[in-house]
């Protein structure tokens, strides 16, 4: 699994959909975006993790930075997006992160 990260509009879809050279239709069968949000509503983290690593492609913005939310809602929404970030990367393959459209990797090589 490659697991790509990084702030918002950041780049991370373009880049990793060019680097693979998938089309829009080949892109969106393969990868998964946007996981963050499915980690406040989790009831476990590590199943969820276990679920979305069997896709090819793991999309998550990172949410740690920034203020942090005054709502105790919103703060364990963050603090969930970021464990799961950090459960997905120990089970990928590639962790990438992209900021301003330029990727480094974290763990494995870029794909070009």
């Amino acid at each position: 699994m490659i697991f790509v990260t990084g702030p918002l509009m950041a780049g991370k879809r373009e880049y990793i959909r060019a680097a693979l050279g998938l089309s829009p239709e080949e892109f969106a069968r393969r990868a998964v975006w946007d996981v963050q949000n499915l980690a406040a509503e989790a009831p476990d983290l590590s199943a969820l993790a276990d679920a979305l690593s069997q896709r090819e492609i793991v999309i998550a913005t990172e949410t740690g930075g920034g203020l942090v939310p005054v709502d105790p809602a919103e703060r364990a929404a963050r603090e969930a997006a970021g464990r799961l970030a950090c459960l997905l990367a120990q089970r990928a393959d590639t962790v990438i992160r992209v900021c301003c459209g330029l990727p480094q990797a974290l763990k494995g090589r870029l794909p070009c």
